[in-house]
């Protein structure tokens, strides 16, 4: 199962060709990884950084390994489908693969590690976290 999440290219993300400046794409992504975080695994980013709340909190999920693969370049106006998938899921970390897609042309591939974290040290996963990220690992029914 994969998570997906369209988005538009926007002026402030191209370059002056009108293609996507590529640090754009990592803002992306983790605009994809921020809203999965929020929609499936149940923390927002807010929450574990402790924003609304008179507790800090101590929790996050730092990126820890980060590859990108640019394939074709994707122009002002574009729709960009980004697809997030669960590759590895191990006691503090999970890797995600994350492809962004106009019609059937790749445009990005990204590979990415993050670690959940409490107190800035890593730690095991909760367990309804686990489970939901475990939901969208790739060979998962």
């Amino acid at each position: 199962m994969s998570y997906t999440r369209e988005i538009q290219i926007e002026f402030n993300h191209c370059d002056p060709a009108g293609i996507v400046f590529y640090p754009r794409y990592f803002e992306m992504t983790n605009s994809v990884v921020e809203n999965f975080f929020n929609d499936v695994v149940g923390r927002s980013f807010a929450a574990m950084h402790g924003f609304g709340s008179r507790e800090a909190a101590h929790n996050g999920v730092p990126t820890v390994a980060l590859e990108a693969e640019f394939v074709a370049p994707s122009r002002l106006g574009d729709k960009v489908l980004f697809s997030l998938a669960v590759e590895k899921l191990g006691r503090s970390s999970v890797g995600l693969k994350i492809e962004g897609h106009m019609g059937t042309e790749l445009r990005l591939r990204v590979a990415m590690t993050l670690v959940w974290i409490d107190g800035m040290k890593s730690t095991a996963w909760p367990d309804e976290m686990r489970a939901r990220l475990a939901n969208y690992m790739e060979d998962a029914a």
